[in-house]
């Protein structure tokens, strides 16, 4: 069984909204979002600190995305407001056990999910 586990995506036109969603069987310290678009690095998109809450956001989806943790529910949201045609990627839930780095936050996951598709369209 996946430790991470992501559903929700799909496709929508500019401007609209999604929401993607990942059950994590284990506690972490650090849960988030890191999207990729085939033939380009990484690119860490948010993550949450499991305790305290604290957030982080990449420069690029500032304002637009918000991520939460229902700890009841061991699940990680990413809600994906106003999206853009350069959002298209596949998102990956992944996790750390470590607190979430200030900064280095983007690059420290070392567990990941199987990555749910979003398509955006001009």
């Amino acid at each position: 069984q996946a430790n991470l586990v992501e559903s929700g995506g799909g496709s929508v036109q500019a401007g609209g909204s999604l929401r993607v969603s990942c059950v994590h069987r284990w506690n972490y310290d650090c849960l988030g979002w890191v999207r990729q678009v085939a033939g380009k690095e990484r690119e860490g998109v948010a993550a949450i600190a499991t305790v305290g809450g604290d957030q982080y956001y990449a420069d690029s989806v500032k304002g637009r995305f918000a991520i939460s943790h229902d700890k009841n529910e061991n699940t990680v949201y990413l809600q994906m407001d106003n999206l853009k045609p350069e959002d298209t990627a596949m998102y990956y839930c992944a996790a750390d056990h470590f607190r979430c780095f200030a900064r280095n936050w983007q690059t420290q996951f070392e567990v990941w999910g199987q990555g749910t598709q979003v398509t955006v369209s001009s």
